[in-house]
């Protein structure tokens, strides 16, 4: 008997399947902004590849695009907040080594961490772009070209190889399963964490600033 976690991992499934590269904007925009579920879209796209290989592009295209849109949610969102934003989320180290390679090279740091595969971050890379007030044409583009050139190999590689991914899909269904649901959770915990971390900073640091403007 599936829980109710098996359960709405697999009406999820279900969902992206039935709507297919609408489905794949849907998982895109959530993976990049809201609830960071990594190799969730690399599974959806090839999968879906697999199943329709004449639409292989196309599904390329929506997973970009959900990426994209993702992306810039996040970005936005960093922007409004500045460096605080990155400093709040992250420790000083990491933020600092992140302004640094912005300053260097902001547009190749967005498009090679869009290329790389789970479990490398990059939602860190999307706030320190936001945060450092990087101009937004070229984060768009730095996006497109970066997991453009990713989801058209994976959905390339499904068309490709659709036999075999489709009859590996039926026999590890169950485990597969699993794994998403690994991944939903994984992703929500980090994101639930993320989030109260940034709230104790802010907290901490509004705290901070009332006796100096007592003082003043």
């Amino acid at each position: 008997m599936l829980s109710a976690s098996n359960i709405a991992v697999l009406s999820l499934v279900q969902w992206v399947r039935s709507l297919g590269g609408v489905g794949l904007i849907a998982v895109g925009i959530a993976d990049n902004s809201v609830i960071p579920l990594p190799g969730s879209m690399d599974v959806f796209t090839i999968w879906l590849a697999a199943s329709n290989r004449d639409l292989w592009f196309y599904y390329a295209a929506m997973a970009t695009l959900g990426a994209l849109i993702g992306g810039y949610i996040t970005y936005a969102i960093a922007r409004q907040g500045g460096k605080e934003a990155v400093e709040h989320r992250f420790d000083k180290k990491k933020a600092e080594r992140l302004f640094r390679r912005f300053e260097k090279r902001g547009f190749w740091t967005v498009a090679v961490a869009c290329m790389l595969p789970p479990p490398f971050p990059l939602v860190p890379f999307l706030v320190a772009a936001g945060a450092l007030q990087y101009e937004r044409k070229k984060f768009m583009a730095a996006i497109a070209l970066g997991r453009g050139i990713r989801f058209t190999v994976v959905a390339g590689l499904g068309a490709t190889y659709g036999d075999a991914i489709v009859g590996f899909f039926r026999q590890y269904y169950q485990p597969a399963l699993y794994a998403l649901i690994a991944l939903a959770a994984i992703g929500g915990i980090l994101a639930l964490y993320q989030y109260r971390k940034y709230r104790q900073r802010r907290q901490g640091a509004a705290v901070q600033r009332r006796p100096s403007e007592k003082a003043a």
